[in-house]
């Protein structure tokens, strides 16, 4: 078999978002491959309509099914275990693809020997096949035959995993899976993963499409997520240290882990979690000197943080007290001269009538 699509589902029923999905994949414009829909247990009927497409399409749709929620890391395990595909693609239940994504993605992978192809993708919040705003997921810098620099590069930035197909072989020869139970898989997996590939290619077109709802796990936080940010981080310099490339990607490694467990989930916890504690905060920057304590003298820490971000950290890293009440305000005065603007236009806006 050619191609293995696995599609991690969990309470997807609602607006239709599941069937947009699922008729994105079997209307592939390939033949040879699989749909894998593996159902976490969901409490809406999402299983049933899986069900439903596997009876419709029983030559390419394939179910199987949790009893125990495990996140989308522990269904993308289950179905990797039953993939058969010389190829293997993930994509998210509310997202969909070009009738030709599939066809081109491979065509590009056999025809240059990549064992990893990815495109760009388009940012829509309707379900359409009008592209929106396109977003490059990966640079041409990243492409071609990966040596030192490259790999690099793709640890620092891997981009989204459901936006690239693999070769299955290198998965398997390398014990490659997901970490189970939190949001956030893909940051430890996507840098971890890209060290085993040996060459990576790019279609220049926007053929996923991502689907940006209200309710999406990018659009709210909450301190359990800012955790599974840094447990998923956690597990990926872990693995890093265990498979043996800390000494060869040591300056990328540490800045992948400083943006991910700590710089991130700063800036996000203090601009959007609705309840805030100084403990935590504290904890945060307790665990970053722990692990790496020069990580402020990194090379790529000083290039591409913010200079006001590099600013507050540092205050941090004197005194989380006052980073914690300095920045709150900051962030207070900001929205409330925001406020003040928005009510002056709607006023200006009242008058004019």
């Amino acid at each position: 078999m050619r191609l293995s699509v696995i599609v991690p589902v969990y309470n997807m029923a609602a607006e239709g978002k599941l069937e947009f999905c699922l008729d994105s994949l079997v209307n592939q414009t390939i033949s040879d491959y699989e749909i894998i829909a593996v159902d976490d247990a969901s409490t809406d009927n999402s299983l049933d309509i899986l069900r439903e497409y596997a009876e419709k399409y029983p030559d390419k749709v394939r179910v199987l099914a949790h009893e125990v929620n495990r996140r989308q890391g522990g269904a993308k395990n289950t179905g990797l275990k039953a993939a058969a595909g010389e190829w293997v693609g993930f994509i998210d239940s509310d997202d969909w693809v070009t009738p030709d994504y599939y066809e081109k993605l491979l065509k590009r992978g056999e025809e240059t020997g990549a064992d990893m192809v990815g495109c760009d993708y388009s940012l829509v919040a309707d379900h359409t096949f009008e592209v929106g705003r396109v977003v490059q997921n990966n640079s041409a810098q990243q492409t071609g035959v990966l040596d030192r620099e490259k790999h690099g590069l793709l640890i620092m930035r891997s981009g989204s995993m459901v936006i690239k197909i693999y070769r299955r072989r290198v998965i398997e020869e390398n014990h490659l899976d997901f970490p189970e139970g939190i949001f956030y898989e893909d940051n430890c997996a996507g840098p971890v993963w890209s060290l085993y590939f040996t060459r990576f290619e790019r279609v220049e077109e926007p053929l996923y499409y991502y689907y940006q709802r209200p309710s999406s796990t990018v659009h709210h936080v909450s301190e359990e997520k800012c955790r599974d940010r840094m447990t998923a981080a956690q597990l990926m310099l872990q693995q890093c240290r265990e498979r043996g490339f800390m000494e060869q990607y040591y300056p990328e490694i540490q800045y992948r882990f400083t943006e991910l467990y700590y710089a991130v989930t700063l800036f996000s916890y203090m601009l959007g979690c609705p309840r805030k504690r100084l403990s935590f905060v504290k904890e945060l920057g307790r665990g970053i000197r722990e692990a790496f304590p020069d990580f402020q003298e990194n090379t790529y820490y000083q290039q591409y943080t913010d200079g006001e971000e590099r600013q507050m950290i540092a205050l941090q890293m004197r005194s989380d007290a006052r980073f914690y009440y300095y920045y709150g305000l900051k962030v207070w005065v900001r929205r409330w001269k925001k406020r003040l603007r928005r009510d002056g236009a709607q006023k200006g806006g009242d008058r004019h009538a």
